[in-house]
């Protein structure tokens, strides 16, 4: 069984899903944006998931993105699919599809019944009956609610430890305190469960508070510097990866401004400024950004020297 991440202080991109102007997936831009993630030292990579539009898009497509990544990556890296479903059986039966399609992980996105509490049950069982059935690893996801996602409680993830394909946690708060204490909680647990970050206001903290990975809608542009500064941490140079993050948080700032939700379009027309996809189109009900969102980016990527 393929373990996420396949290295310590792996890089594991969340990749954006280019689309044309009838708000399809555009298969062929898909391609070679991949290929030109692989030319970088990441740990993973991440489809059909809050990056990629994963919650918009169709099952069919969503199939068809995993087995298309799956046959350019050959088994370079591992590929993690979003789980997204309405309802437990749907969730078994995408996770097997995905699985066949060439997935090597599940990453698996809240469900709305899992908002109120109590509700340590009804996550459980979720998550086992998918483990249960599809044997494949699991990435839980503590998703913040702005973006549509559940903070499981400790005693949520204790039991949650329990389940035999739970392999990792990306923690996805955007809070540092919740963060650390979902650490604390990983830790103390009597098997490991590999902590990936999804804190994309604060990776080079949560590192070094903790996480030995990272899951990031962030880590698809500046890939380079990112996977550069996750190895210097693994390595204990802290003041060296500090100063690239320092460096690249104006980007951040830009890419995460309010509201959240806009930050896939502001990915794209990034990505597209630097040439590596060609379309800017996100999937209604999302919008594209303004005149001024996009000379703020511009300058931004100006002056890290990435135009």
């Amino acid at each position: 069984m393929v373990e996420i991440p396949n290295r310590a202080f792996g890089l594991i991109p969340a990749t954006l899903t280019p689309m044309n102007k009838n708000f399809e997936v555009d298969y062929g831009q898909l391609e070679e944006y991949i290929k030109w993630l692989l030319t970088f030292k990441i740990g993973g990579l991440a489809v059909n998931v809050d990056t990629g539009e994963g919650p918009h898009l169709f099952n069919e497509e969503k199939i068809r993105i995993v087995n298309v990544v799956s046959e350019i990556v050959k088994g370079k890296v591992p590929v993690i699919a979003g789980l997204h479903a309405r309802n437990t059986q749907e969730a078994i039966n995408s996770a097997k599809e995905t699985k066949d399609a060439g997935a090597d992980g599940l990453l698996v996105f809240p469900h709305p019944a899992f908002i109120g509490y109590p509700s340590e049950e009804i996550i459980y069982e979720y998550h086992n009956a998918i483990s249960e059935k599809v044997d494949i690893p699991l990435v839980l996801f503590n998703l913040q609610p702005a973006l549509g996602g559940v903070e499981y409680t400790p005693e949520t993830l204790q039991k949650l430890s329990k389940i035999k394909n739970v392999v990792a946690l990306k923690e996805a708060s955007f809070d540092a305190r919740k963060f650390i204490e979902i650490a604390r909680t990983l830790k103390s647990l009597p098997r490991k469960i590999t902590l990936l970050t999804g804190n994309d206001n604060f990776i080079y903290e949560s590192l070094i508070l903790g996480a030995e990975g990272g899951l990031l809608g962030f880590g698809t542009i500046a890939v380079e510097e990112q996977t550069e500064m996750f190895e210097l941490i693994g390595k204990g140079k802290y003041h060296e990866a500090r100063e690239i993050w320092e460096k690249l948080l104006p980007l951040e700032n830009v890419i995460f401004a309010h509201p959240v939700r806009n930050y896939r379009a502001r990915l794209k027309e990034a990505l597209a400024m630097m040439g590596i996809i060609k379309t800017t189109y996100v999937r209604p009900p999302l919008t594209p950004i303004s005149k001024e969102e996009r000379e703020k980016l511009r300058d931004v990527l100006k002056d890290l020297k990435m135009l």
